[in-house]
């Protein structure tokens, strides 16, 4: 018998007034996979989530995150799940340990100081889980955030955008963090604009533009969407960059390097 996916998504579709951020959205997650949902900033990567995660709710479609809808049981999907967002939700003044701890005894779980120090030697934070969170480097914060967030074993885990404004050293490390949820059997939805992100870590690739999805599947399958180009009779593969600028126009290019210049 074939598993059903962890995540599945059947016509989603959500407006803010005249603004239509989602038009009819539609993909399946496997388990102990990770999955990236690319798209430039405004595609609706984030509002998506939001759905996802019960914090929203769509104008029309369905979703069910491990197994229960999110609609009628958000209870069972947010016991079901954790999120994490674009900045780290950790408390500055407490302690790394002591953050781990706070969310275990709120969780109402067995011994909170083994939970924390299993989580602090997990994401390589033992030596710094005394200091205060407010010492940390960003992507030290980071990672103490995905620890937090995996407290209670959640089958499915969100990850918006988590290594927005981390230097390329720390994105690496979260880099890390996420490859080894996967290998411990969790499931990872990961939004990014970042197109090497998405092409290091994702088992699976979604392209999200203008409020829907474009292109789905393996890296490998979306560049098999371009012609490999010959210089001086040496193929060359095109890079995700390559099929990404090609499937969504060179419009949003232009737009972002405006953007970057403000």
């Amino acid at each position: 018998m074939k598993t059903p996916p962890a995540i599945r998504v059947r016509g989603i579709e959500k407006s803010y007034k005249d603004v239509h951020v989602l038009r009819g959205v539609d993909f399946d997650v496997a388990g102990g996979s990770i999955f990236a949902l690319l798209g430039s900033n405004g595609a609706g990567k984030t509002t998506l989530v939001r759905i996802l995660s019960t914090l929203l709710k769509a104008d029309a479609g369905t979703a069910t995150v491990h197994g229960f809808d999110v609609a009628d049981s958000p209870g069972d999907v947010r016991r079901s799940i954790s999120l994490t967002g674009q900045f780290a939700a950790v408390d500055e003044i407490l302690s790394g340990r002591e953050n781990l701890v706070l969310v275990a005894r709120l969780r109402h779980l067995d011994d909170p100081g083994a939970i924390a120090d299993a989580l602090l030697a997990r994401f390589s934070l033992t030596d710094a889980g005394d200091r205060r969170a407010s010492t940390y480097s960003g992507g030290m914060r980071r990672r103490l955030d995905i620890a937090m967030s995996l407290i209670g074993n959640p089958p499915v885990i969100f990850l918006d955008e988590p290594t927005t404004g981390l230097d390329p050293q720390a994105r690496i490390d979260v880099w890390q963090a996420v490859r080894e949820l996967a290998t411990g059997g969790t499931t990872v939805l990961l939004t990014t604009q970042y197109l090497d992100e998405a092409e290091q870590l994702a088992d699976r690739i979604a392209i999200l533009h203008e409020g829907t999805i474009i292109q789905n599947g393996t890296l490998t399958e979306l560049k098999q969407l371009l012609p490999p180009a010959e210089v001086e009779y040496i193929e060359k593969q095109p890079s995700l960059q390559d099929v990404f600028l090609a499937l969504v126009g060179p419009t949003d290019t232009a737009s972002r390097a405006g953007k970057d210049s403000r």
